[in-house]
């Protein structure tokens, strides 16, 4: 009789565990649109800490990370691309591994969380003016781009946008 309450109390735990997995597992599906490879969130980097991390990388340089920040721009063309803020006001452009996804096109000021390489880049004017041109700059401020730029670059396996 002893082995079989200590059967059932060691059941009940397993269930009960169990269900509280499952309610956190849920919980994070609600709040996050995903696409791209799914991933995990840990080791999250807020963008402060992101932003520390930029200033340690040369041209050249990868850190693989999963970081936080909020979407500044996005390509109005096909979602091809994003820029998100750090905490000092620069931009980190974000762009997709292979092109296997894009992310929609109407996700300004919302929340993110990438899973990928973030590296430094020196772009040039054209790419620049692509970029703005995408972005839906205008002709003025496309042409008012005339020197090659440093570029904190992120390039995401996986994006998770707020709901």
């Amino acid at each position: 009789m002893k082995k079989m309450n200590a059967l059932l109390l060691f059941c009940s735990f397993l269930i009960t565990f169990s269900g509280i997995a499952q309610v956190d597992n849920s919980g994070e599906s609600e709040m996050y649109t995903s696409v791209g490879e799914e991933f995990k969130i840990e080791n999250l980097l807020s963008a402060t800490q992101m932003q520390s991390r930029y200033e340690n990388l040369k041209v050249g340089d990868t850190l693989q990370v999963t970081f936080k920040s909020d979407v500044v721009s996005v390509c109005k063309k096909k979602g091809c691309w994003m820029n998100v803020a750090l905490e000092d006001g620069r931009e980190v452009m974000v762009k997709f591994k292979d092109y296997a996804f894009f992310v929609p096109k109407d996700i300004e000021n919302k929340e993110v969380i990438m899973e990928g390489k973030a590296y430094v880049t020196e772009m040039s004017v054209e790419d620049q003016r692509h970029y703005a041109e995408d972005a839906g700059k205008s002709p003025q401020e496309v042409t008012a781009i005339t020197q090659p730029s440093v570029t904190l670059s992120f390039l995401a396996e996986g994006v998770k946008i707020k709901k």
